[in-house]
């Protein structure tokens, strides 16, 4: 198994993995907090492993702080996790975001073009926006897809 190390923190939503994505500070483990609480698992915080398994990427735990989130100003708390759950959306946490977004947009990782959105995170709706846009993701039947050289792309059993 190859695979990359990112900073983020990364949870599943009805066996969908986000990536939530952003500078140290950004809001990354409040929102999986937040998440958590209206039902979605942790996979990791802090540092999440990104890896490719029969056509799909996959989000897993770093081992060395499986099962820990961190909250600000209480500590390092234990949790329960789920891992590996196959990558969806990449969440971009930013102070300000566009009100009304080009559709579609997407990043790339390893290759693949992810489908993606930017969210404000400390807003009080920023839980129930993410899991609009991943059911937006679901609902359009969007998967990551790999690029090949030609940045045409492949076809996949996904």
């Amino acid at each position: 198994m190859n695979d990359d190390m990112v900073h983020a923190t990364a949870v599943a939503v009805a066996g969908n993995g986000v990536l939530l994505t952003g500078p140290s500070g950004s809001g990354k483990s409040d929102l999986a907090l937040r998440l958590i609480d209206r039902g979605a698992k942790l996979v990791s915080d802090d540092a999440v492993s990104i890896y490719l398994v029969d056509g799909k990427l996959m989000l897993a735990t770093a081992p060395n702080i499986e099962g820990k989130i961190e909250v600000r100003g209480i500590g390092i708390c234990d949790i329960d996790t789920a891992s590996p759950v196959p990558l969806r959306l990449v969440v971009d946490l930013c102070p300000a975001v566009e009100r009304m977004p080009l559709p579609y947009l997407t990043t790339q990782i390893r290759s693949y073009d992810i489908p993606y959105f930017a969210l404000a995170p400390f807003e009080p709706s920023a839980a129930i926006k993410l899991e609009y846009a991943l059911r937006a993701v679901i609902d359009g039947g969007r998967w990551p897809v790999a690029m090949n050289n030609s940045n045409e792309p492949e076809s996949m059993d996904i």
